[in-house]
């Protein structure tokens, strides 16, 4: 029995990809989004069906208004829409502030801030009982940037980022009682593409030793506290932001 449809956005790589193979292997049903790289996009699907989920591929820009109406009414054209992991990011060039162009802030934090909220909104429509539903749960990726700052390289970012961590605080409080949860994920140095669109494809090796783990981590670990927070096992926790970052 399908656990229900869960839209991820920015689902055909990374942390986005690894999810969807883990949410269909738990019995989700998956519509997810991407931007560039439709044929990754298309396998990440492939393999959900393979799993046994029902899917649907959308080409989406979650900052705007107009993409994230049309990618939630492909996700209800599955089913009732029981999650929302709002994993789309975007990150630029390393950089430090005094260097940032007012464009490249616009678009990261409209991608990774204005996106989620816009995201977060219309899950809450498709999802609270006071709008007819029968509730769900939401799990933001935020990043352990939102903590540390991103010195020398992405405190923009790392400044969406913070913002996601309190979107994630008070939409929980605003719709408990709607019966929908609201959690989020702070991965720290995982393995994914975002360092090298960053301009530094090895960033993860060369900070392992900073982890007192010792080692970067895989989207497959984020990918597991993502599915740990969607589930009926965590029925009990919201408002929670749960940092996959090896201690860093």
């Amino acid at each position: 029995m399908s656990q229900g449809v869960c839209v991820v956005t920015g689902g055909g790589r990374g942390i986005g990809a690894a999810t969807c193979l883990r949410l269909a292997r738990d019995g989700w049903d998956v519509c997810l989004s991407w931007t560039s790289r439709e044929d990754a996009a298309a396998r990440v699907a492939a393999a959900c069906r393979d799993a046994g989920a029902r899917t649907a591929v959308v080409r989406a820009d979650v900052s705007r208004e107009s993409d994230v109406t049309a990618l939630f009414a492909a996700a209800t054209e599955l089913g009732p829409v029981r999650g929302l992991v709002n994993n789309a990011g975007s990150l630029g060039r390393q950089s430090r502030v005094e260097d940032l162009e007012a464009a490249r802030v616009e678009r990261t934090v409209a991608v990774n801030l204005v996106g989620a909220i816009l995201c977060a909104r219309a899950a809450v429509r498709a999802m609270s009982t006071r709008w007819g539903g029968s509730g769900g749960a939401i799990v933001n990726v935020s990043s352990r940037a939102a903590v540390l700052g991103g010195p020398e390289e992405y405190v923009d970012y790392a400044a969406a980022k913070a913002g996601v961590d309190a979107l994630t605080v008070g939409l929980a409080k605003e719709v408990a009682a709607d019966r929908i949860r609201v959690n989020a994920v702070r991965p720290g140095l995982i393995r994914t593409d975002i360092h090298a669109s960053g301009g530094e494809p090895g960033r993860v090796d060369r900070l392992a030793p900073s982890v007192p783990m010792g080692r970067g981590g895989e989207p497959e670990e984020v990918a597991a506290s993502v599915a740990w927070l969607l589930s009926a096992e965590s029925s009990y926790v919201t408002g929670s932001i749960l940092d996959v970052a090896g201690g860093r």
